[in-house]
This record gives structure tokens, C-alpha cells and sequence, in this order.
């Protein structure tokens, strides 16, 4: 039996690495002072079926109708469920809201590289400021989130544009607001698609691709400037730049859009976002607009990448082998010390320390192999001395003797050497 198709098994190892995804991801944002947040998987259809949030998404969903008789589908994306919990209670809440959330989502699409049916995602969100300041905080927090998985500037770029300008743009083509959506869908995939597919479909709205092109490669935005220099002054200027190919394929988005691309172009792209100001207000039918702007970024095409480039690969494989190996592997030298010994195992973990021992008698030299299977640099070794114990360092082959008594102190202070 598999798995279905889309989804995926996690063994140890995989386990490993994705909790050092979501681990960098809680800990970067966190620094940012975002708090974490989270909804339900399973939401009424209805969420889904307003306009912003386009015909694309709609068709991807796992949708069905429960044993209420309601309409559901499991999340494929967190922005909705976000402007519902925010139109229910933003006003308890101090602006700017700041917050993120690593969940499951479910996109019902063809299995390709990048993509699945089900995938992790960091989602943060900063809620309640229309300031050029906003958008380089979300975009800062979205590149410090990049270096800290080892990722530079020569490996990532956050491609930058902006929807006001589009708006504007096709405005002065004679393109309504609403149709200008359409439009945009368009753009979206004009790196995906041949050029006569694109002619084609731009010509439906009587506007031409050489325009279209003409416009991308001269207009220069005013925003992009404060952003520069914004993220100039943290440092973080050579990771940014403006790319008005980037329109963001959802229709809920209003202004600033964004896109994470590997350098060498070899992959989709690993996160995205952008302002969406005016979902809330449509979603509640409420006039009053709450400006917000954020990002995701999905675990699949992250993964991809940190294995493709040695410094983040070799950053990921330290922390898994650190996460599946042990830190002390207690050994019986002699079986009548069984009893204390399972003190010592007990003392250690509640040291917080990650302990394992033979669970039935066993020659001490096999004991010594399974310590070195499990991963573990260090062995305490209890034998004839009780109630002395021998502390082993199993990599340096180096040994010295420790009395019982001390050894709490002795696992609290611990630093474990690298496995």
C-alpha cells in the first residue's frame, strides 16, 4: 500500500527535516515579534467562492459536503481564514497585528515538482499599516527567514512589483478595474507560456504583449525606491529587485506583490505575497478597509532548494543527524546495577537530555555498537565502581569518572559534542 498520491510518508529522517524547516521558521519570526496563530483545516466552501479569491484556487480544492449537509473544503491557503478571524475580533487586538502560522494546506492539483496535494507552510501577516514601512518589514522578515536556513544573496532573489502600477497602466489602456484582474491573471503566466499563447489571450482584451512588455521593462515605481532603501539601511538591498513580470496569480491582492526565485531560475517560485487591503472589507461587506500585507512560503520547493545548494545543505544535514541521534547512551557494564542504572536514565532525561540504554541484558561491547548506532557522542557507563559512573566521550575515545551525586549538575551543564 502507498500513500495517495500528492501526500507523503515521514520517516525519522524526514521528520527531522522538516522540523528544522518549521523550527527556522518559528524562530525567525519570532524575532520579528509576530505571534503565532492558527485556524481550522476545514472550512465552510463559501470562504472560497468570493471573488477575490480567483477561479484558479476554486478549482483546486477538496471540497464535500459533510453530514450536516454543509459545503466544506480543507484550507489551500491561510489568507482567507485570516481576514475571517480578523473581521471577527480585530478590534481586541493592538495595530499593527503581527502574526504567522505553519499549518497543512490541500491544493488538489497535479503532482510535479515543487508541488503536492498536501504541504507545510509559514504564513506571516502584518495587519492594521498601509505604510512603505510595512512592506519592508514583511519583506525583510521574508529574507532574513531565507539567510537563516544559509541561504545569500547569490543563491535567492525576491522579485518585487507592484498591482497600482498595473492598475494604472491598463487604465490608461482603457481597461476597467474588473477586467483589469482578468488581465493580470493573464500576466501571471506570461514566463510559463509560450508567446503566441499569451498574444492570443491579450488580444481577447484588445491590448497587445509589446505593450505590455514596453511597460515592464521602463515604468519604475515610486515605492520601489523607499523599499530599497529601507532594506539598504538593514542590509539586505542586494536581495531585492523590481520586476513588474510579478503580479501575483490571486485576485485579492491590491498593491506591493512579491516572488522568491533561485538565481538560477531552475525552480517555481519558493514563496510569494504581496497587499491585499481590501479583502476584508469585501469578504464582511463592511466599507472599512483594513490594509494588511504578507507572505507564504511552502516547505516543498524550500527543501528542494537547501539540498541543491552545499552551505544550506550541508547547515540542513548537521541539524537532522543532530536531531536523530541521541545524546547519552547509558550502559550496563554489570546487570546488577540494572536498578541504578535506570535511576541514572531517568535523572538524565529529566535533565532534558536525549538517553536510551538496552532494554535487556547485553554484552557491554554490543551495547558500545548500539551506542554508536543511535548517534549518541557520550556514554555513562555504570558498572562494579556504583557509585562512581565513567563518562566516555564515544568520538574522542577519552574517559573520566564522576560520582553519582553529581551528575545532575553534570547533565544540566552539558554541552554535547557535535555527532
Amino acid at each position: 500500500m502507498r500513500s495517495l498520491p500528492g501526500f507523503r510518508d515521514f520517516f525519522p529522517s524526514d521528520c527531522a527535516r522538516r522540523n528544522y524547516i518549521t523550527d527556522t521558521w518559528r524562530r525567525t519570526a519570532r524575532t520579528f515579534g509576530f505571534l503565532e496563530y492558527d485556524g481550522p483545516t476545514l472550512e465552510s466552501l463559501d470562504l472560497y467562492r468570493k471573488k477575490n479569491s480567483g477561479g484558479e484556487i476554486l478549482g483546486q480544492l477538496f471540497s464535500f459536503t459533510d453530514k450536516g449537509d454543509r459545503e466544506v473544503a480543507l484550507r489551500p491557503e491561510m489568507t482567507p481564514t485570516l481576514a475571517r478571524m480578523l473581521i471577527a475580533g480585530e478590534r481586541n487586538f493592538r495595530k499593527p497585528i503581527k502574526w504567522f502560522s505553519i499549518a497543512p494546506f490541500f491544493r488538489y492539483e497535479k503532482q510535479q515538482s515543487g508541488r503536492l496535494r498536501e504541504f507545510l507552510q509559514l504564513n506571516c501577516d502584518l495587519i492594521g499599516d498601509a505604510s512603505p514601512a510595512a512592506d519592508a518589514e514583511i519583506i525583510a522578515l521574508l529574507i532574513e527567514t531565507l539567510r537563516a536556513f544559509g541561504l545569500s544573496a547569490e543563491d535567492v532573489v525576491v522579485r518585487v512589483s507592484d498591482r497600482r502600477a498595473w492598475t494604472d497602466f491598463l487604465a490608461s489602456c482603457g481597461v476597467v478595474e474588473e477586467v483589469a484582474r482578468e488581465v493580470l491573471a493573464v500576466i501571471d503566466k506570461l514566463e510559463r507560456e509560450p508567446r503566441e499563447v499569451m498574444e492570443s489571450k491579450l488580444a481577447a482584451f484588445d491590448l497587445r504583449l509589446t505593450d505590455m512588455e514596453e511597460f515592464m521593462t521602463s515604468a519604475r515605481p515610486d515605492f520601489f525606491t523607499k523599499l530599497q532603501a529601507d532594506l539598504g539601511a538593514r542590509g539586505l538591498g542586494d536581495f531585492c529587485e523590481l520586476d513588474l513580470r510579478i503580479v501575483r496569480g490571486l485576485a485579492y491582492y491590491t498593491g506591493t506583490v512579491f516572488e522568491v526565485f533561485d538565481r538560477r531560475r531552475g525552480r517555481r517560485a519558493i514563496a510569494g505575497g504581496g497587499r491585499f487591503d481590501r479583502l476584508l472589507s469585501d469578504l464582511s461587506g463592511n466599507k472599512t478597509n483594513l490594509p494588511a500585507i504578507g507572505f507564504g512560503i511552502g516547505d516543498v520547493v524550500l527543501a528542494d532548494l537547501l539540498a541543491d545548494i552545499p552551505a544550506a545543505k550541508s547547515q540542513m544535514d548537521s541539524s537532522v543527524a543532530e536531531r536523530l541521534a541521541c545524546e547519552i547512551f547509558v550502559i550496563i557494564a554489570d546487570e546488577s546495577r540494572r536498578a541504578e542504572a535506570l535511576g541514572v536514565v531517568r535523572l538524565l532525561r529529566t535533565a532534558g537530555r536525549r538517553v536510551d540504554f538496552s532494554l535487556t541484558a547485553d554484552k557491554v561491547a554490543r551495547q558500545f555498537k548500539d551506542a554508536d548506532a543511535s548517534g549518541a557522542p557520550l556514554a555513562v557507563i555504570i558498572g562494579e565502581e556504583w557509585p562512581v559512573v565513567k563518562i566516555k566521550d564515544l568520538k574522542a575515545r577519552s574517559e573520566f569518572s564522576l560520582e553519582q551525586t553529581a551528575l545532575a549538575d553534570w547533565a544540566a551543564n552539558l554541552q554535547t559534542p557535535a555527532p
